[in-house]
């Protein structure tokens, strides 16, 4: 059974990094794309970065560009995401998503048949 797992949320001062994980399993097939969203409260759903797998192309959030970085071990089936100088308007609930289906860039929420859970990640002022 297809199965994402993160890791890596917590609290953290603004400026600081924080480093998260996607782990997954079950997936049959090594071509589709995992994207990390965000949710805060009173907020819609918003995609932040996104890999694919088959071939390490990477995509960003205009929010994200230069602070955060995507990147895959596929030996661990595991996705990161490395967030540094991180700012009080990062809090959120962060996801990882994945898609079977290849548009070549990041895929809108609605395509992501495949979630984990999600990890809080607080960033204080």
């Amino acid at each position: 059974e297809a199965q994402l797992v993160e890791s890596g949320g917590g609290l953290v001062q603004a400026g600081g990094s924080l480093r998260l994980s996607c782990a997954a399993s079950g997936f049959t097939s090594d071509d589709y794309i995992i994207g990390w969203f965000r949710q805060a409260p009173g907020k819609e759903r918003e995609g932040v970065s996104c890999i694919s797998i088959a071939d390490g192309i990477t995509y960003y959030a205009a929010s994200a560009k230069g602070r955060f970085t995507i990147s895959s071990d596929n030996a661990k089936n595991t996705v990161y995401l490395r967030m540094n100088s991180l700012k009080p308007e990062d809090t959120a609930v962060y996801y990882c998503a994945a898609t079977l289906v290849n548009l070549g860039t990041c895929a809108p929420v609605s395509y992501y048949a495949y979630w984990g859970r999600g990890t809080q990640i607080t960033v204080s002022s």
